[in-house]
């Protein structure tokens, strides 16, 4: 069975699994819940953690050096057992090692390391990939937290996407699971996105560069969640028509392009990690009112 820890301080609090390291709630200290639910109605996810892949592979394969793997959408890490390597009251830190089954479909030697680590009214989730092996590991890791929509006390408000950087981003869309590489015009007008059900009625929505380094995701006139990110160039916002959460996706890889190599390496900012390196990814997330 998984277990779970709870680390927080006097303004926040979070709750994460040893199961896909995956944090289960967050909560602020005048009781508001800003993390989906996981209501198995419409997903049972709320923040899992994408790696080797991010998104789908052409039948649920990849290709290594030209040799056929088995790879389900995502990766295997959101439904592996994490150890817990350390923890105190404001942070945890759970540790993924290359094992038989991870080889079987994943050929190389990695540790994965992801820590939640809480400051003020503030959460950092951070993912560190080692490269224990000897030669070039490929990869994809991306972050998937679904947050609620409407936000705590915000119902029946608009609610806005705005870009730090009052971008105008590029959409592209998925065909099959699989990135159409044609890009379709920007939602976005100078940064700003109102958010409505009826635009994931087509799956997600797929900004592979321009989206910035950071943003807000807020209620008008009313609470909000400011989101920074690390190494983190793509970014993807999705839920299910009428369900109530958005997911904020900041990632580093992206589904594989329709029509496409099935090789790793060759997909959308892949990762391509030196043996003996280290690659660091985060991003923060900052309750507001």
């Amino acid at each position: 069975m998984p277990a779970s820890i709870r680390i927080g301080n006097q303004d926040l609090t979070v709750d994460v699994s040893s199961r896909g390291a995956e944090m289960q709630a967050l909560k602020s200290s005048d009781g508001r819940s800003w993390l989906w639910t996981g209501d198995a109605a419409f997903w049972t996810g709320r923040s899992p953690i994408l790696f080797p892949i991010v998104g789908k592979a052409p039948d649920d394969k990849i290709a290594i050096d030209g040799m056929i793997y088995p790879m389900a959408q995502h990766g295997f890490a959101r439904r592996s057992e994490f150890s817990l390597a350390a923890s105190a009251a404001t942070m945890c830190r759970y540790e993924l090692a290359a094992s038989e089954s991870t080889r079987a479909v994943y050929p190389f030697e990695f540790l994965l390391a992801v820590e939640h680590a809480v400051e003020g009214r503030a959460l950092t989730v951070s993912a560190e990939v080692t490269n224990r092996d000897r030669k070039t590991m490929p990869f994809g890791l991306g972050f998937h937290s679904a947050f609620a929509w409407p936000l705590p006390g915000a119902t029946g408000r608009a609610h806005i996407i705005t870009l730090d950087n009052q971008g105008e981003p590029e959409l592209v869309r998925l065909a099959g699971g699989l990135i159409n590489p044609t890009p379709l015009p920007s939602p976005f007008d100078k940064g700003r996105l109102v958010l409505d059900h009826a635009m994931f009625e087509q799956d997600a929505m797929i900004f592979p560069v321009g989206a910035g380094e950071g943003l807000r995701y807020g209620a008008e006139g009313g609470p909000s969640l400011r989101f920074r990110f690390e190494n983190l160039p793509n970014l993807a916002l999705w839920t299910k028509p009428g369900a109530p959460f958005l997911c904020v996706e900041p990632w580093h890889g992206t589904a594989a392009q329709a029509g496409a190599s099935s090789e790793l390496s060759e997909r959308p900012s892949t990762t391509l990690l030196a043996p003996g390196a280290v690659a660091r990814f985060a991003f923060t997330v900052e309750i507001g009112q």
